[in-house]
């Protein structure tokens, strides 16, 4: 089973907007130090996103996957302490990560849900996986219920 991941209009125009601001910042630059710097920042923040967006989420031969762009993030069902889905007013507050840039991802912190890796393009569709090590993801997917109940099932 294999759900893709939809990115919200506010994560689409936020990055789309920062990539054309440094793109222009970087052609107006006239300087090599600020060529650099914004050089830089792109690359960083590119390198990023290819690594942490999610595109996907699948359960496939025992594992729950979040299939990035250049990874693949497993998580063996048997580690699964348990899965539920989330409404949007339970998403935390990040601490490290993107809230928008290319999709939802990195580390979060939540008053009822603790600290959590998220990995979602959209704040409706999300789901929370708990570990039985206590490490806590929160992901989501076009059809957050159906990738739940197929695990829970599981």
């Amino acid at each position: 089973m294999k759900q893709k991941v939809r990115l919200s209009t506010y994560s689409i125009m936020l990055s789309g907007i920062v990539m054309i601001v440094l793109l222009c910042a970087l052609y107006f630059s006239n300087s090599v130090v600020s060529i650099s710097i914004i050089s830089a920042i792109i690359i960083v923040w590119c390198a990023l996103a290819l690594y942490y967006m999610p595109l996907s989420v699948s359960v496939c031969d025992g594992e729950l996957r979040v299939n990035c762009i250049i990874r693949t993030k497993r998580i063996s069902l048997r580690e699964i302490d348990s899965i539920e889905r989330l409404p949007a007013t339970m998403l935390g507050r990040r601490v490290l990560g993107s809230d928008g840039w290319f999709g939802y991802w990195g580390w979060y912190r939540d008053k009822s849900l603790g600290k959590y890796f998220a990995y979602y393009g959209n704040e409706t569709d999300c789901f929370s996986v708990r570990l039985n090590n206590g490490k806590q993801y929160v992901l989501g997917c076009d059809n957050p219920d159906a990738i739940v109940n197929y695990i829970k099932s599981e």
